[in-house]
């Protein structure tokens, strides 16, 4: 069974709207609501739906079904009547409806199918027994002959906390219905619980206690909102509910910064010594440093030492950066100076 909380995850509602129908959010989440009120509450009884098409709100009220109590649904399906303006009906809206689309999609969901019916409403109360039910689900024809009727059975089927909800009480498509279901309220004794705007619901017991108790509900939710009407001599409740929006899936994390590899270091190269081989100073292509030459003697002929350690400056950059014959040439001057 779905509670409440489960009935709102997305994934319950993403399921029951593969199956096709008009059951909207609000009368989702009011039938849960009752049906759940009145396990809660101790109220056992059998359940009915009149007129299924292709089972979305069957599935949900299959959901509710407790040990003991009997789910029933009635339906024509592909059957055929002998009212004409029923025949039209069935022709212009559920020409596609089938027995066993009907079965596929509730076994999608439960187990084993409720007892099916394929029939006329009006058979409804030589199948169910009387005063035997705690919730009908009237949706059935929406011609005035036969909704008048079914209000009638809904009487005979409910018992005392027994709750009836009405579809398509005020669309303008079918007006047999809000006829029905209204002299229903100022003829026959019926008790309005509240309205969506689909959906009347609606019981021939106490009312005040569901209609105090829808309104807190509905309050209290922060996805839903409520207020009281006054129709005729009842204080009735409107009630509107939704499902929570789909939180968005949290952002990814944006990815952590890479640090740029770090260049390998050259490895240091000791200076060989003097004769050491290829890998010293004088290797082919390695540059020789430039070093200072060691504190030089005076020349021959009593040249400064400054001036000797110049010329040694001056033939080591002569030969790294020169060319060989003018690197020459200047060393024969720089001798022919000594002299």
């Amino acid at each position: 069974m779905h509670d409440d909380a489960a009935l709102l995850s997305a994934q319950v509602q993403a399921e029951l709207d593969t199956i096709k129908g008009w059951f909207f959010p609000s009368d989702r989440r009011i039938f849960s609501w009752l049906l759940a009120r009145q396990t809660e509450l101790g109220v056992h009884g059998n359940l009915v739906e009149l007129g299924s098409y292709l089972g979305k709100s069957a599935v949900l009220i299959g959901d509710y079904v407790q040990p003991g109590e009997t789910f029933t649904v009635l339906d024509l399906f592909e059957g055929e009547t002998s009212d004409a303006g029923n025949a039209a009906e069935q022709v212009d809206s559920y020409a596609t409806l089938t027995e066993q689309r009907f079965a596929e999609n509730y076994l999608r969901f439960h187990p084993q199918l409720p007892t099916v019916v394929r029939d006329v409403s009006s058979v409804i109360v030589d199948r169910v027994p009387a005063g035997s039910c705690r919730f009908v689900h009237v949706n059935a024809s929406h011609l005035y002959d036969h909704v008048a009727v079914d209000v009638d059975s809904a009487r005979t089927l409910l018992g005392e906390q027994g709750i009836v909800a009405f579809d398509d009480y005020r669309s303008e498509h079918c007006p047999g219905v809000a006829a029905a279901v209204w002299e229903g309220v100022l003829d026959k004794g019926l008790q309005v619980i509240g309205v969506s705007e689909n959906k009347l619901y609606a019981t021939w017991g106490d009312p005040e206690p569901w209609r105090t108790a829808l309104l807190e509900w509905l309050t209290d939710d922060q996805n839903a909102w409520g207020q009281r009407l006054a129709v005729y001599d009842q204080s009735i409740v409107r009630a509107k509910a939704w499902f929570p929006r789909a939180m968005p899936p949290p952002p990814a994390p944006a990815p952590r910064p890479v640090a740029a590899p770090t260049p390998a270091k050259a490895p240091a190269v000791a200076p060989s010594a003097p004769g050491s081989g290829a890998s010293g100073p004088s290797a082919p292509g390695a540059r020789r440093p430039v070093a200072e030459s060691a504190p030089a003697k005076a020349g021959a002929a009593g040249q400064p030492a400054e001036d000797v350690r110049r010329e040694g400056r001056v033939k080591h950059l002569a030969k790294d950066l020169l060319p060989p014959v003018v690197s020459r040439h200047l060393a024969r001057g720089l001798r022919a100076r000594r002299r």
